[in-house]
């Protein structure tokens, strides 16, 4: 009996998973394909040369902008964690409308 119910399961899915073009797939191989953009190299994958001096300036650059962006994150995440206990977190930002001075708590302790 089981023999049966596996040769009927192995005749259902041969019927599912078939090869046969099915419907679309004239309009899905006539797509024209654009070939993958190629990775820029690293400077770093060279071995046995390093960078020059320009490539190591322009990546150092690209890493401290990162790291600039990442520390203002950090920032706004901190505050409003802060913000979320009732403590006031001396937050600014360029153009803010109030100064860090304007954290300064007149007494009052969170």
């Amino acid at each position: 009996m089981r023999d049966s119910i596996a040769r009927a399961l192995l005749w259902v899915l041969a019927l599912l998973i078939s090869n046969k073009p099915g419907r679309h797939s004239a309009a899905f191989l006539a797509a024209p394909t654009t070939p993958p953009k190629p990775c820029p190299a690293s400077p770093w994958s060279r071995p046995w040369t390093g960078p020059t001096k320009q490539e190591a300036a322009a990546l150092f650059q690209r890493e401290a902008e990162t790291t600039l962006q990442l520390g203002v994150i950090r920032e706004r995440r901190r505050a409003a964690a802060l913000a979320t206990l009732g403590v006031d977190y001396p937050y600014t930002y360029e153009g803010a409308p109030f100064p860090a001075s304007a954290f300064a708590a007149a007494g009052v302790s969170a």
